[in-house]
C-alpha cells in the first residue's frame, strides 16, 4: 500500500526530532506554498470576475432602464476590489523562503485581517445592494415617467390619506430602513456563509495543516 505525505512526515519526524530536518522541512514548505498559491489564484480570479461582472451590469442596467442601480453597483464594487486588492498586495508579499510552520502563521495572521476587514465592510454592502436594487426599480423610466412615482399613485388612489416624505410612503420608507438595519446587522454572517462557499475547502487544509506543524512542534 503506498504511504501518504502525511505517514512519511509523521515517520520522519518519530526517527528525528529535529524540526529543521531538510526534507520534512521541504515537504511541509512545498505543500504550504501550494495551498497558499492555490488560494492567492482564487482570490485573484475572484476579485476579476468582480470587476467584470460589474461592467457587464452597469452596460445591461443601461438597457433595462435601471442605471441608478447599475451605477451604485459598480461604484460599490469596485471599493471591494480596491480593498481587497491592497490586501492581495500585502500576502504576495509574505516571505515564502521562511520555514513552513512560519509562513502558514504569517497568511493565518493576514487572512484573519482579510476576514475582519470584509466582514465590517460588509454591513454596508449588503444595505448598500439592497438600497441599489429599490432605487434602480424606482427610477425605471418605461413610460416618461418613473416607475416609483407611478405606483405611489396607485397608491394614493386606493389609500388617499396616505402620509408621504419628499413623495414617498412614509410605512415604505420604515420599511426600507428596517430591512437594511437587519442586513447591516447580519451583514458579517452573511459574508462568513460567502466565504465559505467559496475559500471553505482549502482554508480548511490550512487549518488542518498548521494544526499537524503546531502539534509536532510541541
Amino acid at each position: 500500500m503506498e504511504r501518504s505525505i502525511e505517514n512519511i512526515w509523521k515517520e520522519g519526524f518519530q526517527k528525528n526530532d529535529d524540526l529543521t530536518a531538510p526534507k520534512i522541512d521541504n515537504l511541509y514548505n512545498q505543500k504550504s506554498i501550494h495551498i497558499i498559491d492555490k488560494f492567492k489564484r482564487m482570490f485573484r480570479n475572484n476579485l476579476i470576475a468582480i470587476v467584470v461582472g460589474s461592467f457587464v451590469f452597469l452596460i445591461v442596467s443601461y438597457f433595462l432602464h435601471i442605471p441608478v442601480m447599475g451605477a451604485l453597483f459598480f461604484v460599490t464594487l469596485m471599493v471591494v476590489v480596491f480593498i481587497n486588492k491592497n490586501l492581495l498586495t500585502k500576502l504576495e508579499r509574505i516571505d515564502q523562503g521562511q520555514n513552513s510552520y512560519q509562513y502558514l502563521k504569517a497568511f493565518s495572521h493576514w487572512i484573519k485581517k482579510q476576514i475582519t476587514i470584509n466582514k465590517r465592510l460588509s454591513a454596508f454592502i449588503y444595505p448598500i445592494f439592497f438600497l441599489s436594487f429599490v432605487l434602480g426599480f424606482w427610477f425605471n423610466d418605461t413610460e416618461g415617467t418613473y416607475l416609483g412615482e407611478r405606483l405611489v399613485n396607485e397608491i394614493l388612489i386606493g389609500f388617499p390619506d396616505t402620509y408621504l416624505i419628499f413623495g414617498v410612503p412614509l410605512i415604505a420608507i420604515i420599511m426600507a430602513v428596517l430591512i437594511m438595519g437587519l442586513l447591516a446587522y447580519f451583514g458579517g454572517r452573511i459574508y462568513m456563509w460567502d466565504l465559505n462557499i467559496i475559500y471553505g475547502r482549502v482554508l480548511k487544509k490550512l487549518d488542518e495543516l498548521l494544526t499537524d506543524l503546531e502539534s509536532l512542534r510541541s
